[in-house]
């Protein structure tokens, strides 16, 4: 069996249309980052073959699906934002409380169709299958639930989503892959737009909901996009000292990559990880500017972790969206089971992965 992956061996057997070739320059791109830079072991290659002709397989399904559906909009969208382990999930799975939110559900981006009807038997197995997925990720993936918990029935992130343009930096959190990310900087991100719309809508011929609420820290670089294909999305940024969010990262992205490679290089990971932040950051500046307050909100996380509750207050009423009786009650019966639950540290140092604090703090502060 060959050590490389190969594009045309992946898209064989899939009988589907993809829709518009805008996958094939970056399926490319991958698979040549894969094959030079990654060094996977055989357990790599055979994972990452799996997923991305998965992730083709459920693009042409969304492609044919979205044709046969009637016009949809999709209005006030709001997306979490800041960098990666700065509070964006407590923060999301607050926001998830509310009837009013719906958000992708794991399972639900894992075996998105045949569409099913809500508590059906075919939801009930998909529910099922993903946990046998999880099962086997935490299997390979040592500590991956401690870092970064996950469930089947549990709301996640647009990266998630962005695999069926196959534009996302869930390929570089898997793998050393800096070809790739440079053209993921480098390259028009709007159609990872374009597709993610599809999704939802397809997602939302089960039900529509008042609201979407959607999370993903990449989203941080990529306001211009999103606002071409959303014009009126809501964006909630929460700000956390980068001297701890940035050896956070790192240190889930290690792990994840032990489960495919013999070997990872924490200083190249330190600075690539940085770069690609750093980057994000900057476009986030430039182009939050012509925002006005009632779509565009900064929280800071020393604030919300001292009163979680009131900060989701006053986001509400930041948007002018309704917080009723019954949205405290649930906000707030979440965060008394999250102080009880709440897992032991997660320990990392900027030192581990060649990085210092001042040079942190001077580039993304």
């Amino acid at each position: 069996m060959s050590n490389l992956l190969n594009a045309d061996k992946l898209l064989q057997g899939l009988n589907l249309d993809l829709g518009e070739d805008d996958y094939e320059e970056p399926l490319n791109v991958l698979i040549e980052s894969l094959n030079n830079e990654a060094n996977l072991t055989y357990f790599g290659k055979l994972a990452f073959e799996y997923q991305i002709k998965k992730h083709l397989t459920v693009r042409g399904q969304i492609f044919q699906k979205s044709r046969s559906l009637p016009n949809q909009t999709i209005s006030r969208p709001v997306f979490v934002i800041g960098l990666p382990r700065s509070g964006t999930t407590f923060l999301f799975n607050l926001l998830s409380l509310d009837p009013d939110h719906r958000s992708p559900l794991f399972w639900e981006m894992m075996n998105p169709l045949p569409s099913c009807k809500q508590g059906s038997f075919s939801e009930k197995m998909r529910v099922m299958r993903s946990r046998s997925i999880l099962f086997s990720k935490n299997r390979f993936i040592s500590k991956l639930d401690d870092v970064h918990a996950i469930t089947a029935t549990s709301p996640e992130e647009c990266l998630l989503i962005k695999v069926f343009a196959l534009k996302s930096i869930l390929y570089f959190y898997m793998a050393n892959t800096p070809s790739y990310l440079s053209y993921l900087e480098d390259s028009d991100r709007t159609v990872s737009y374009l597709w993610h719309r599809r999704f939802l809508k397809v997602l939302q011929s089960r039900y529509k909901p008042k609201r979407w609420l959607l999370k993903d820290p990449s989203h941080l670089g990529n306001l211009d996009e999103i606002l071409s294909i959303y014009p009126d999305a809501c964006f909630i940024h929460i700000h956390r000292d980068p001297a701890e969010t940035i050896p956070s990262i790192c240190s889930l992205t290690s792990q994840v990559r032990k489960g495919f490679t013999d070997s990872v290089n924490l200083n190249e990971l330190g600075s690539r990880t940085l770069d690609f932040w750093e980057n994000s950051k900057k476009r986030n500046e430039a182009q939050k500017t012509n925002l006005n307050d009632d779509q565009y909100m900064d929280i800071y996380y020393e604030d919300f972790i001292n009163d979680p509750s009131k900060t989701i207050e006053n986001i509400y009423t930041n948007f002018n969206f309704s917080f009723d009786k019954k949205n405290k009650e649930l906000t707030e019966s979440y965060i008394e089971k999250s102080v009880k639950t709440q897992k032991e540290k997660h320990i990392y140092t900027l030192e581990e992965y060649g990085l210092d604090k001042k040079e942190v703090h001077n580039r993304l502060q």
